[in-house]
């Protein structure tokens, strides 16, 4: 279980525990966090879960993978270094304390 902070554009933080295996996004649907659509329900064919990483876990994370990557092209105002897909993103104990941040809008 790794404790997740979501923090939406305005601000407003949610802080909650998301079970081993389940991604980011799953985190965020399953405890009504506004500002994660997943319209695509995690298959990676929308950019409608992305978030900024918070810059001290940019490192810690795994690489993107070239579909990730592709897909965040379509994202609202991606960064280089900072921009995720949450379906990608999947929870572990070393994720505990992950905070993420939402952009303005999906698209």
């Amino acid at each position: 279980m790794a404790k997740i902070t979501y923090i939406e554009h305005d601000g407003t933080e949610h802080v909650v525990d998301v079970a081993n295996g389940l991604t980011v996004m799953e985190g965020a649907r399953d405890n009504g966090i506004p500002g994660i659509e997943a319209d695509c329900g995690g298959a990676c064919a929308c950019s409608t879960c992305h978030v900024y990483v918070d810059e001290a876990w940019v490192g810690k994370l795994p690489e993107k993978d070239p579909m990730e990557e592709d897909m965040l092209e379509f994202a609202y105002e991606p960064d280089e270094a900072r921009s995720r897909l949450t379906c990608q993103l999947k929870v572990s104990d070393a994720l505990d304390g992950l905070v993420v941040r939402m952009p303005e809008r999906q698209i």
